[in-house]
């Protein structure tokens, strides 16, 4: 345990982030689940809706710091060719 007051603070301050940290990247990852299922139901309208709500979440993860630039784009990128080429 921590002996300073400002180290008691830091894991107070840490462990508030990491909970909404874990927030936006549940979030996240429940709105590509929300994309995987309308593809395995083969309903395009339903993936496209689904899809603009994914990468509007990840954009937020994104902007809050949780995940990279790089690592967003390959899931906008992944997510967006999947809808795409769906029939």
């Amino acid at each position: 345990m921590a002996n300073m007051k400002n180290a008691e603070k830091r894991v107070r301050v840490i462990a508030k982030q990491k909970n909404i940290n874990n927030e936006y990247k549940s979030s996240m990852k429940t709105a590509i689940k929300n994309v995987d299922k309308a593809l395995a139901a083969n309903d395009k309208t339903k993936a496209n809706d689904n899809l603009k709500v994914a990468i509007k979440k990840i954009d937020k993860t994104t902007k809050a710091g949780v995940i990279s630039k790089n690592t967003s784009a390959r899931y906008k990128s992944k997510l967006t060719k999947k809808v795409n080429n769906m029939e």
